[in-house]
C-alpha cells in the first residue's frame, strides 16, 4: 500500500511540474514580446543550462539531458530566429551537433550504427565537386555550411540515438520539452498579431501572422507542438483538468498554425497524429480502446471548434487555402506554390550529372547563371539527387531502410512512424531549413522499453 502511495505521489508531481513549466513558458512569451533583449537572455540561459546539465549530470542521466537539450533547441529555433535571440541563423543545428558530440564522448555510440558512418562518407564527394564548380558570387564556406548543416545534424542525431535505451515515460518527457518553447512562440504570435483579419489580403502564406518570419518554418514547429500536445492528451492526462488544460493549449497552438496559411506544417502534424493513433489503438486492449474512443471524441470536438474559429477569423479564406483556391474562390493552377518547378529543375540536374551530381549548392549556382537569382531548394529529396548524384540515391535509400530495419527488431516506440512521417514530409516541403527534421529522425532510432511492474513482496501483502 505504501509503495502504491509513493508511486502515485511521484506521478502527480510529474504532472504538476509540467503545468508549472507550461505557465512559466507562457510568461516567457510575454517577456520576449514586451522586454527588449529578453530573447537574447532567454537564449543564453537555455544554451548554458543544457550544456551544464549534460556535463555535470551523472553518466546514467547524460543521454536524457542530451535529448532534452536537443529537443528544446530544435523546437525553439523559429522563436529565436524571429526575435533575434539566437547567436546566428544556423545556430540550432550546430548546438544539437555539439550536444550529441558531448554525449558521444561520455556514453559512446552503438556498434550497429555503422550505416550512419557510411552516410557521412557519402556526403564528402559533393563538397569536392562544389570546390571546383561554385562561382565567386557564392561564398564557398557559407554555401557548403548552409546546405550540409542540416544533413550533418541528422547524421549526428541518428548516430547518437541509434539503439539508445529509453522508457516510454522518458520519451514523453522529451516531447514535453519540445512543447514548452512552442507555447512561448504561440503567446508571442498572439501578442505580435492579435487580429488576423487586419493582415489578410489573400490565401498565400502570411508573414505578419507568423511573427514577421517564414510561415513555413513557424507552421512546421507549431505542427510539432500540436503532435506533442496530442500525445500528452492521450497518454498523460488522467484527470479532467489535465485533459481540458492540454486540449485548450492544443486548440491555441493549432489556431496559430492554421492562420500562418502555410499548409505543410499542419498537414504533416495531421499525418503524424493519425500514425500515432493507429499504432496506439492497434496495440491497446478492449478497456484501453474505450478510453481512446472517449478521448478521440473530445479531440474531434476541439478540432472542429478550432477550425470554425479559424474560418470565422479569416473570413473563410482558410477554407480556400486548404482547397487550393485564391481569395475570390477560383482554383489555383499550381498546388505546390512553385515548388514543383524547383523539383523538376533539380531532377534535370540529376539527369545531366547522374554520377557525382552538381555538388553542394550547385543548383543555386545553376539558377544564378540561368535565371540571375539565388533560389534555395524546398525539397531535400530532389536536392540530394541533383547535388550528390548516385551517392544521393544511396543516401536516400540508407535513410529510409535503416530505421525500418531497426523497427523489425525493436517495436516499442509507438511514435516511430510519426517521427519518420515528420522527417520525410518536412524535407519535402521545407528541405532542412530547420534542425527539427534531422533531430526527430534520430528519435525514431531510440530503443523504447516498457517498465515492468515490480512484483508485490510478501511484506507488502501482509501490510495490505
Amino acid at each position: 500500500m505504501k509503495g502504491n502511495k509513493k508511486k502515485k505521489k511521484k506521478y502527480h508531481f510529474t504532472n504538476d511540474l509540467y503545468v508549472l513549466l507550461v505557465i512559466l513558458h507562457l510568461f516567457v512569451g510575454v517577456g520576449i514580446f514586451y522586454i527588449p533583449l529578453f530573447s537574447k537572455l532567454y537564449f543564453t540561459i537555455v544554451c548554458f543550462y543544457f550544456i551544464g546539465k549534460v556535463i555535470l549530470s551523472p553518466t546514467r542521466s547524460k543521454t536524457m539531458w542530451v535529448l532534452f537539450g536537443c529537443a528544446y533547441i530544435a523546437a525553439a529555433e523559429s522563436l529565436f530566429r524571429m526575435t533575434g535571440g539566437g547567436l546566428f541563423y544556423e545556430f540550432s543545428k550546430y548546438y544539437i551537433i555539439l550536444l550529441v558530440l558531448i554525449g558521444m564522448f561520455f556514453t559512446g555510440v552503438s556498434n550497429k550504427s555503422y550505416p550512419y558512418f557510411i552516410y557521412f562518407i557519402l556526403l564528402v564527394p559533393s563538397v569536392l565537386v562544389a570546390s571546383t564548380t561554385l562561382g565567386y558570387d557564392l561564398n564557398f564556406r557559407k554555401s557548403i555550411a548552409f546546405v550540409l548543416s542540416g544533413p550533418v545534424c541528422l547524421g549526428a542525431s541518428a548516430l547518437y540515438c541509434y539503439d539508445k535505451k529509453l522508457t516510454q515515460e522518458q520519451l514523453l518527457q522529451i516531447l514535453a520539452c519540445m512543447t514548452f518553447p512552442v507555447l512561448s512562440m504561440m503567446v508571442y504570435l498572439f501578442l505580435y498579431n492579435p487580429s488576423i483579419k487586419e493582415v489578410l489580403n489573400d490565401t498565400g502564406s502570411n508573414f505578419a501572422a507568423s511573427g514577421g518570419f517564414g510561415p513555413n518554418q513557424v507552421s512546421t514547429l507549431l505542427g510539432l507542438g500540436m503532435v506533442a500536445l496530442t500525445v500528452r492528451f492521450f497518454f498523460k492526462s488522467p484527470s479532467v483538468f489535465l485533459k481540458v488544460f492540454n486540449l485548450i493549449l492544443l486548440a491555441l497552438v493549432s489556431f496559430r498554425a492554421l492562420v500562418t496559411f502555410s499548409r505543410g506544417g499542419v498537414i504533416t502534424a495531421a499525418m503524424m497524429v493519425v500514425g500515432f493513433l493507429v499504432v496506439l489503438y492497434g496495440r491497446s486492449n478492449f478497456k484501453r480502446r474505450q478510453h481512446i474512443k472517449g478521448s478521440l471524441i473530445l479531440l474531434c470536438i476541439g478540432v472542429a471548434i478550432t477550425w470554425i474559429v479559424s474560418a470565422n477569423q479569416t473570413d473563410g479564406l482558410i477554407e480556400n487555402r486548404y482547397t487550393n483556391k485564391d481569395a475570390t474562390g477560383r482554383e489555383k493552377e499550381d498546388l505546390s506554390t512553385g515548388r514543383l518547378g524547383l523539383f523538376e529543375q533539380e531532377f534535370e540536374g540529376f539527369l545531366r550529372h547522374p554520377f557525382l551530381g552538381v555538388g553542394a549548392s550547385g543548383m543555386k549556382q545553376i539558377r544564378l547563371e540561368e535565371e540571375g537569382e539565388i533560389i534555395a531548394s524546398h525539397n531535400e529529396v530532389s536536392r540530394l539527387l541533383s547535388e550528390h548524384g548516385m551517392f544521393g540515391v544511396i543516401i536516400l535509400c540508407l535513410l529510409i531502410v535503416t530505421p525500418l530495419a531497426f523497427r523489425t527488431r525493436h517495436q516499442g516506440n509507438m511514435l516511430f512512424y510519426s517521427f519518420l512521417i515528420f522527417w520525410f514530409a518536412t524535407i519535402n516541403h521545407s528541405a532542412m531549413r530547420i534542425a527539427a527534421p534531422g533531430f526527430i529522425y534520430g528519435l525514431s532510432l531510440l530503443h523504447i522499453t516498457h517498465e515492468k511492474k515490480r512484483p508485490v513482496s510478501r511484506k507488502q501483502l501482509i501490510e495490505q
